[in-house]
């Protein structure tokens, strides 16, 4: 497949990041550890993956904005561009030792998502879109799955834990959708689970309490992939209002519909 140069840039950010992280995976019990909240891990790991794509990007393309979990953002003084980056997306499960989890970085143009990449270095697994040209695993083109009824479907989704989210919104919810699907599956890497529709893995993903650098890339290759995403009012506004539910045409729509129920009366 033929990429641009800014997607070969993030490519190759994606790939040095994962690189490091891999290293420090084979070594995880031996990593430094502070605590952000509850149930809320950084890692060393974390901080040196954020470096590395920060360094790579912004030799680049200085005058480009910069959004990452654990640096904050930066405002470029080009006005329209901005990486939005997740070093290390599923520490939870990098921590623990469990090989699901992600680099990722997607590219902002004037409010909009052009690219896309999501890197896992345990499973080489390179994910990458761009705007009106498709998405990719490892160079393969990839589609969202082609079922249309929920009944038929597996869907990933959030769990809140301690300290995080709505728990009782959410089991609502599961209520609901574990009554409509063939399955339910919680993996602990938004970015990932994203990918996953993409690739038709997962036929659907529903989550709140989100943040750009969790959907960033994954929303690209999801429409990318021919899927569609929403927040879970069914508007575009999946940063403003922190959640997303994706697949393909008929899956996301009748998912929304689920997930918005009403709680059931006794």
């Amino acid at each position: 497949m033929a990429r641009s140069a800014l997607l070969n840039v993030m490519v190759q950010a994606a790939l040095k990041a994962g690189k490091s992280l891999a290293r420090d995976f084979g070594e995880v019990q031996n990593l430094q550890v502070s605590v952000k909240g509850p149930s809320d891990f950084v890692s060393q790991a974390d901080l040196k993956a954020e470096k590395i794509v920060r360094d790579e990007l912004m030799k680049a393309r200085p005058t480009y904005g910069f959004l990452g979990e654990e640096g904050g953002e930066e405002i470029g003084t080009d006005g329209a561009h901005r990486w939005i980056v997740d070093p290390l997306d599923g520490t939870t499960n990098f921590l623990h030792g469990i090989p699901q989890f992600a680099v990722s970085i997607g590219l902002e143009r004037s409010g909009e998502i052009v690219a896309g990449v999501i890197f896992n270095p345990a499973t080489d697994e390179l994910y990458t879109a761009e705007r009106g040209g498709g998405a990719f695993l490892n160079d393969r083109r990839i589609r969202v799955a082609a079922r249309k009824q929920l009944s038929d479907s597996v869907v990933c989704c959030g769990v809140p834990h301690l300290g995080r989210g709505n728990h009782g919104k959410f089991l609502v919810e599961l209520r609901h959708v574990m009554g409509e699907t063939a399955g339910v599956r919680r993996m602990g890497a938004a970015a990932l689970d994203l990918a996953y529709v993409a690739a038709g893995r997962f036929d659907g993903f529903w989550e709140a309490e989100l943040s750009p650098w969790d959907i960033a890339a994954g929303i690209v290759l999801i429409r990318e992939a021919g899927g569609f995403v929403s927040d879970m009012g069914g508007a575009n506004s999946m940063f403003e209002s922190r959640s997303v539910v994706a697949g393909n045409e008929y899956i996301q729509k009748a998912l929304l519909e689920v997930v918005n129920r009403p709680v059931p009366g006794r």
